[in-house]
């Protein structure tokens, strides 16, 4: 049987540190990837549902989907690629 690998997109925070005037200063500075990570503060959310491949481009893909009853609009939900592996 072949294997696959696939790469889903998930949510997840991160805590951050940086030194600032006030908020909008400290937001900006994160922004510009000038705030420093907190250790072990890097939480799963949710599986980013909302992103995924664009089933226009993967048509047979996407009705494959929907005849395993995977619910299939605009995208196949949070895949962002499959690959048949050895």
């Amino acid at each position: 049987m072949p294997m696959f690998k696939i790469e889903q997109y998930e949510l997840h925070t991160q805590t951050y540190q940086v030194e600032a005037q006030d908020e909008a200063q400290a937001i900006a500075k994160l922004l510009k990837g000038e705030a420093e990570p907190v250790d072990d503060s890097l939480e799963y959310v949710e599986v980013a549902e909302d992103f995924g491949l664009p089933a226009e481009e993967c048509r047979d893909l996407a009705d494959e989907l929907r005849d395993h009853g995977v619910p299939v609009d605009a995208v196949i939900p949070s895949i962002r690629s499959i690959e048949e592996v050895e």
